[in-house]
């Protein structure tokens, strides 16, 4: 199964990324992933469950350590993964 994984974090900063959004984005593309998209108002990554699953549990405890006060994600299943 494939996942797509759709994640903010605030607060926001217009003006410089904050820690905690620096650090998600880190976490995203350091992740066994695909399809990566990071931008300034929300990020998106796709892969196998198992990778988008763990990708997600190090984004939210490391996002929350550097100074989110709120993370809102959503998951999807985007079909199946061949491997």
């Amino acid at each position: 199964m494939r996942l797509r994984v759709e994640f903010t974090t605030e607060p926001f900063d217009l003006d410089e990324a904050p820690a905690h959004a620096v650090v998600a984005r880190e976490v995203i593309q350091s992740a066994e992933l695909d399809a990566v998209d990071v931008g300034p108002f929300g990020n998106t990554a796709e892969g196998s469950a198992d990778a988008v699953l763990t990708a997600v549990d190090s984004l939210l405890r490391k996002a929350l350590e550097s100074g989110a006060t709120r993370i809102s994600l959503q998951v999807n299943v985007v079909g199946e993964d061949s491997k």
